[in-house]
């Protein structure tokens, strides 16, 4: 089991900026970012892997950024251009090389207009 802790949330206004972290406990093959707006159901936002390949989806290409840092075995969401859209609880998922995965404890992001 890894234990991962996020920090980073916060109330920005619209066009703003956020980094979100991942902290985990030991080696992760993969990470990947959701958020789970309010009333919705929980979704992708952005992937990334041993190796550096990532992806995202759709709706925050061009504004948000996924990296990591392995020697520290974190990762970082960065959030420019934010919208009233994107106001959520986001999740951090990481995934070990031995494929079992654990998630973290949430971090709401929240964009005034």
């Amino acid at each position: 089991q890894v234990q991962l802790v996020e920090s980073g949330g916060g109330l920005v206004q619209a066009g703003g900026s956020l980094r979100l972290s991942c902290a985990a406990s030991r080696d992760i093959y993969g990470f990947t970012w959701y958020r789970q707006p309010p009333g919705k159901q929980r979704e992708s936002v952005a992937t990334i892997i041993s190796g550096g390949m990532t992806n995202y989806a759709d709706s925050v290409k061009g504004r948000f950024t996924i990296s990591r840092d392995n020697t520290k075995n974190a990762a970082y969401l960065q959030m420019n251009g934010l919208e009233p859209e994107d106001t959520a609880v986001y999740y951090c998922y990481a995934v070990m090389a031995s494929g079992r995965g654990s998630w973290g404890q949430g971090t709401q992001v929240t964009v005034s207009s």
